[in-house]
């Protein structure tokens, strides 16, 4: 459907008349023995067989059935006995990928900028963009019930712009909505975990024997995706030059009749995040938000669009807070994980046009590389700088039985293999020990080839994974890549398919920016680790080796992951924790080309952008932090996760653990503060990335040690980032501002599968 006036289609209202302590919106489920309760409190349990899938909607709601039953514990929630109970709801069972026979042949994606619509056709639109009453969103036939806190031309903005205001938005519109997405064009041979050939399955679930030799081709997998593509549009933005994108929802059409599968909203909503940008909450995509204003839901449903303004505003105006690579992707409640594994993600580097310090032009401003061509709507493309969107997935076996606690929300599909699902991705919601998977992508294309010029290029990380962390190198091989199978691995050793057993690093990373945006100083790294929404930006020159001898045409390079995660709980081997020389999985392989032009300049200790200053009495702040700690819950089977002993709760701010001045606050900040906040990982053997909405932070604490000058371990903690890498058990303090917007903002874990079971928290920013 081309229109942007959405058709209302029928959908479920919100539940006006939801249970006692349920928000309206909830998704609700029924218990076996006929009682109503949330999926989000029915999450909170373990499960028990027969006549019973045990669950607690709330202590005062089930606890005399529980403790009649013998399944309360002291603290209000299931002991260890549940762990057993948890097998009634799913199996901890994934399956072993096929493997892609010829890796590296197929050329990397590199995503060309997206064209805004044009002001013709914008004004065609029923429903217009602008700053008044009810044109924020549009929810029915009748418009919508939002307005845009914050316009191009609001004098907060003047007042930060020498009393100018900014232009109006530029206009984009994505269609969310089903489409096909293939990983790679090489036949694929089936394997199990052993290693040894099987058999792969046709559409229809008939077995097919496959020649070893000649393998066979791979399905397309079904994918929600922005404008149907994975990963989605690549916006290539400017600070001072805001952007509106119409998000309209198209889910619930499938003119191709595709088998959407088993994950994804079952009620096909969505909710766009942009990943880190300093946005008012009706733009931010949040369910803290949504569950209490515009949509009152989880999400937006079909036939309903959202008007995201992005101001690419830096936060108090301060130049110094100005960020340089975002991402956006689906923020829906409960089901963000499913649904950016199933496609919905999309890039949005920014640049500083300002006095053209990072504009894409490699002769103006800092010169970094970039050669920029200006489009004619408006629009920019820039050559030798690339986004890097990383991701691992998993494709069905055909015989690995589907067994999860969503079975209910695709009737017919669960504790059964699906054979006519081979060569599909597979997902597991309400993994016990967390989701990884066993294929790795960049850009949606499995073991990729990039061709580059001998010159210097800008390379721009992002971690699109649900819960893999990546320890990266540029690695040279003599022998080249080995499949795992051929060297007799098994079982999780067979993550990644491919090895490069005479891998040697052949060339240094320099750091150019982090989450927050450009670094203080460009500085080196042999490596570098990429955790879930994390990004890190790096120029490769590609003329020379770090031995200092050149690089030549044909010369091969390989962008190699050296840390083992055999699931989603933490990595097993790093270079930071017991390093294994083995475990060396070429993700994309690099090819040296012809020689070209570089009037780039960057070197290590070059200055890029300053640190906005810590107050020289930052420490006193200490007492009165705010204090959040990420913990598993106790309800068995490690499926809940909570923060501050609680799971999310939409309704309103989060309350701070007792801080040393004992007191217990409210997660509230007058706008224009700053302040402390401590996130603590609660263990378990855990790691935790944990992102905060619409402002940077610094790190300032570790483990009770001051790293404003120096963190070996995270040396991006001198930098401004959106997301804390909690090691396990690490207390981490950090500081941030609270600027330019007033409303309800989210925190969370972004490993997925844990977002999605609870472990976020609302807070609030308060006039």
């Amino acid at each position: 459907m081309s229109t942007s006036t959405p058709t209302p289609r029928s959908v479920t209202a919100p539940d006006a008349t939801a249970p006692a302590g349920e928000a309206p919106g909830e998704e609700l489920v029924v218990a076996s023995r006929g009682g109503v309760v949330s999926r989000r409190n029915f999450l909170r349990v373990g499960a028990a067989g027969g006549g019973l899938v045990a669950f607690y909607a709330a202590r005062s709601v089930l606890a005399p059935t529980l403790q009649q039953r013998g399944l309360l514990s002291p603290d209000g929630v299931f002991g260890a006995a549940s762990t057993a109970l948890a097998d009634g709801v799913y199996t901890e069972v994934f399956p072993t990928s096929p493997l892609i026979m010829n890796p590296f042949n197929d050329p990397l994606p590199i995503p060309k900028a997206a064209r805004p619509v044009a002001t013709a056709e914008v004004g065609a639109w029923k429903f217009q963009p602008g700053p008044g009453a009810g044109q924020q969103n549009v929810l029915s036939s009748s418009g919508g019930n939002e307005r845009h806190q914050c316009w191009s031309n609001d004098d907060r903005i003047k007042a930060s712009n020498g009393g100018v205001a900014y232009p109006d938005p530029i206009v984009y519109k994505f269609d969310v909505k089903v489409a096909q997405h293939t990983f790679t064009s090489s036949a694929v041979l089936p394997i199990n975990s052993s290693g040894q050939v099987t058999r792969a399955f046709d559409t229809k679930g008939n077995p097919v024997t496959v020649d070893p030799a000649k393998g066979v081709a791979l399905p397309p997998s079904t994918i929600y995706g922005f404008n149907g593509t994975f990963p989605g549009p690549r916006i290539n933005a400017e600070y001072g030059k805001p952007v509106l994108i119409r998000f309209e929802n198209h889910l619930d059409e499938n003119p191709l009749n595709l088998d959407r599968q088993d994950f994804g909203t079952k009620d096909f909503s969505f909710l766009t995040h942009l990943h880190n940008g300093h946005t008012a909450p009706e733009s931010d995509g949040n369910p803290h938000y949504s569950m209490r204003n515009g949509p009152k839901y989880q999400g937006y449903r079909p036939g309903q669009s959202v008007d995201n303004l992005y101001l690419n505003w830096p936060a108090g105006g301060d130049d110094r807070e100005k960020q340089s690579f975002f991402w956006f992707h689906d923020h829906r409640m409960d089901q963000t994980g499913s649904n950016v594994y199933k496609g919905l993600v999309g890039l949005y580097p920014i640049y500083d046009p300002k006095n053209g310090t990072d504009m894409g032009d490699e002769t103006k401003g800092l010169r970094l590389p970039g050669v920029r061509t200006d489009n004619s709507d408006g629009s920019f493309d820039v050559e030798y700088d690339i986004p890097l969107a990383l991701y691992d997935c998993r494709l069905d076996d055909g015989v690995t039985t589907h067994h999860d606690i969503h079975d209910a929300d695709f009737p017919g599909t669960g504790n059964k293999a699906h054979p006519e699902w081979w060569g599909k991705t597979f997902f597991k919601h309400f993994p016990n020990h967390g989701f990884v998977g066993d294929i790795f992508t960049v850009n949606g294309a499995a073991y990729p080839t990039l061709e580059v010029k001998r010159r210097k290029y800008r390379l721009r990380f992002l971690d699109a994974s649900i819960a893999r962390i990546y320890e990266l190198k540029l690695m040279s091989s003599t022998q080249g890549p080995k499949s795992a199978m051929s060297l007799g691995m098994k079982d999780d050793d067979l993550h990644g398919q491919w090895r490069i057993p005479d891998g040697q690093q052949c060339m240094k990373w320099l750091q150019v920016a982090s989450d927050g945006g450009l670094v203080p100083f460009a500085f080196t790294r042999d490596s570098f680790e990429l955790w879930p929404a994390k990004r890190r930006e790096f120029v490769v020159d590609f003329t020379r080796y770090q031995d200092g001898s050149p690089t030549k045409k044909g010369d091969v390079i390989y962008l190699t992951n050296v840390m083992k995660m055999p699931n989603g709980r933490m990595w097993s081997n790093s270079s930071r924790f017991s390093p294994d020389p083995a475990y060396k999985v070429p993700i994309m392989k690099i090819v040296i080309g012809d020689d070209a032009p570089d009037n780039s300049n960057i070197y290590e200790g070059k200055p890029l952008r300053s640190m906005p200053p810590l107050p020289g009495n930052w420490k006193t702040l200490m007492d009165n932090r705010l204090i959040f700690e990420v913990q598993r819950g106790s309800a068995g089977g490690e499926t809940e996760w909570l923060i501050n002993g609680k799971p999310f709760d939409p309704s309103g701010p989060e309350t701070s653990l007792k801080n040393p001045a004992g007191k217990s606050p409210l997660a509230q900040q007058k706008m224009g503060s700053f302040n402390l906040w401590e996130i603590r990982n609660g263990g378990g053997g855990w790691v935790h990335p944990f992102h905060l909405h619409m402002e940077e932070h610094r790190v300032v604490m570790r483990n009770g040690r001051d790293v404003t000058l120096s963190s070996p371990g995270h040396p991006d903690d001198l930098s401004r980032e959106d997301l804390v890498a909690l090691d396990p058990s690490e207390s981490t303090i950090i500081y941030r501002g609270f600027r330019d917007f007033t409303g309800p903002y989210v925190a969370h874990c972004h490993n997925l599968a844990h977002e999605d079971h609870a472990m976020m928290f609302g807070w609030e920013i308060t006039p």
